[in-house]
């Protein structure tokens, strides 16, 4: 594995990414529900991403909150930054993640996001929930393409390299490679309605296939969350969340770290 490199511990030797696991794809089924012009999830009753302007709260939570901008504009050719995400849903995420690399990262930089999705949405119910930005329907052509993936199969948009794991969370994460991951999407549905997704098992698999300060973002303030994120090694702070949602959190692992006295601060 080679060296981490300036601006967020990417690694820059090269080696391809690793497969995404092959489990058993469960059917791709009707589970989308509309309520008030936003999708919602009929197994989970939550909504896949804010009323107020889902794709700006993807940049304020995710993007901003791992600091891509910056971190994609400082790597270099033949570095490779890896995102990992809980909860693939609509997608959005990855679409405005793989806009933010377009636009920020030199030529031959590459982006490897992977992904987790136990219920995969039926294409013609993916089709409808993007056809909700406008500024990404070229991107979201590409992906409704090529969509479901077959389990195990790797898709490649030009420099960035979507990775799709067909099964459940606590299932998925024991199969990636430990101390890989640069970022960490956490995008479950909320801890109430999904407590599965952020239990303290999975948070533990975050942090071992998380690099050396690895950041992590989420929309939650949850504090269960953030007391299971710090047991596992991660900084984490409160920081303002979107639109109505009074705080997030925010982290980032030490190097080293494997738990230890949990760590607090307060963003302005």
């Amino acid at each position: 594995m080679g060296q981490p490199a300036p601006g967020g511990g990417v690694a820059s030797d090269g080696a391809a990414a690793a497969p995404a696991v092959a489990a058993p794809r469960r059917p791709v089924e009707p589970t989308l529900q509309w309520r008030e012009g936003v999708p919602w999830s009929a197994r989970f009753d939550d909504r896949y991403f804010s009323s107020d302007a889902g794709l700006d709260e993807t940049c304020h939570v995710f993007l901003h909150g791992n600091r891509l901008p910056e971190r994609f504009a400082a790597l270099r050719a033949g570095d490779v930054f890896r995102v990992g995400e809980t909860g693939f849903g609509t997608g959005l995420n990855f679409l405005g993640c793989r806009r933010l690399f377009e636009r920020c990262a030199p030529a031959g930089a590459r982006l490897v996001f992977r992904s987790v999705e136990a219920w995969p949405l039926a294409p013609q119910e993916l089709r409808a929930a993007l056809a909700l930005w406008l500024t990404l329907q070229q991107a979201a052509g590409e992906l409704l393409g090529r969509w479901p993936p077959a389990p195990g199969q790797a898709i490649d948009f030009g420099a960035v390299r979507l990775e799709l794991d067909l099964a459940d969370v606590a299932d998925a994460l024991p199969t990636w490679p430990e101390a890989q991951i640069d970022a960490w999407f956490l995008d479950g549905f909320a801890p109430a309605k999904n407590p599965q997704m952020w239990s303290d098992a999975v948070l533990a698999q975050v942090a071992r296939a998380s690099r050396p300060g690895a950041t992590v973002a989420t929309y939650t303030s949850a504090g269960h969350v953030r007391r299971g994120l710090q047991a596992v090694g991660f900084t984490m702070r409160r920081v303002p969340g979107h639109g109505r949602k009074r705080e997030m959190l925010t982290g980032e692992r030490a190097p080293g770290s494997l738990g230890g006295k949990p760590r607090l601060t307060r963003g302005g």
